[in-house]
C-alpha cells in the first residue's frame, strides 16, 4: 500500500511514522508513506499557497494551483483513491479502513487547512473524509488516523492477525472486557468464568458482555447491530 500525503506540514508526520506498529510496518515495507508539500509547486516568490475567498468572508483558502500540481506530480497506481480530509466528509469507520486495505494500492490524502480548499480541488478528489463532527486546526490529524487504521489491517502488520477479528466494531459490537494476572487486585476480581477453562462458557460470556456493553455505551451501534441480525425489525419499525 502506498500513501501519498499532500501536506503543508510534512514534519508533522516525522515521529508518528517512526513509532510503534506503524513504524515497524513501514520499516518492513508493508506500506510506504510519501510526503509532498504543495508549497514546493508555487510559482510566486513568496511561495504563497492561500488567498482570500471571493465574495468575502473570514479566513483564507488554499489555492487550487499548488494542490493540482502536487497531486499531478505523483505516480498513479491502478487502484487509487484521492481523499480530501474535511469536516464535511464521511466520518471514518472500521469498514472504510477494511475497504481501503482490501481494494486499494494507493491512497492520496490531501490535508485541508485554514478555512478549507478552493472548491475546484474537488475535481481531483474521489472521496471526502472526516474524523468526526468537529473542526481541527489541520487535516494532518485525520490523515495520520487514516494511515494508521488502514496499515494495521494489512497482512504482516499485526503479529496475530486473528486478533483483528475480535476487536471492537469488527462484528458491529464493542469489544468485551479483558483481564490478565493477578486474579485479584485491590479487591477487584477477575470474573470466575474466565478462570474456569470452559471455552464454550467463556465465549458465551464474552458475547453477552459485548452486547451489553454496546447497548449501554453505544445505543446507535446496538440498534444497527440488531437490524443486521434481524432485518425484519426494520420493516416492523417502518410500519409503526
Amino acid at each position: 500500500m502506498r500513501f501519498d500525503i499532500v501536506t503543508l506540514f510534512p514534519d508533522f508526520f516525522t515521529s508518528p511514522l517512526q513509532s510503534g506498529l506503524l513504524g515497524k510496518a513501514l520499516a518492513k515495507a508493508i506500506a510506504s508513506v510519501h510526503l509532498t508539500n504543495p508549497r514546493d509547486f508555487t510559482t510566486d516568490k513568496h511561495h504563497r499557497v492561500d488567498d482570500e475567498p471571493y465574495g468575502g468572508g473570514v479566513g483564507m483558502l488554499i489555492k487550487p494551483e499548488p494542490i493540482f500540481a502536487a497531486v499531478e506530480s505523483l505516480p498513479v497506481l491502478p487502484r487509487r483513491e484521492v481523499i480530501l480530509t474535511t469536516p464535511q466528509g464521511e466520518t471514518m469507520h472500521q469498514k472504510m479502513f477494511q475497504q481501503f486495505a482490501e481494494n486499494c494500492e494507493q491512497l492520496v490524502i490531501i490535508c485541508g487547512h485554514y478555512e478549507g480548499v478552493d472548491e475546484r480541488v474537488l475535481n481531483l478528489v474521489t472521496r471526502e473524509i472526516s474524523l468526526g463532527d468537529f473542526v481541527l486546526t489541520c487535516g494532518e490529524i485525520p490523515a495520520l488516523t487514516l494511515i494508521n487504521g488502514v496499515t494495521r489491517l494489512l497482512p504482516g502488520t499485526v503479529g496475530k492477525e486473528a486478533s483483528l477479528k475480535l476487536e471492537s466494531f469488527e462484528e458491529g459490537l464493542l469489544d468485551y472486557p479483558q483481564y490478565t494476572r493477578p486474579p485479584e487486585f485491590r479487591g477487584f476480581e477477575v470474573p470466575p468464568v474466565l478462570l474456569s477453562g470452559n471455552h464454550a462458557a467463556i465465549a458465551q460470556w464474552r458475547l453477552e458482555q459485548q452486547i451489553q456493553r454496546t447497548r449501554d455505551r453505544r445505543p446507535d451501534l446496538y440498534a444497527k447491530w440488531q437490524l443486521e441480525m434481524d432485518p425484519s425489525q426494520a420493516t416492523e419499525t417502518s410500519r409503526d
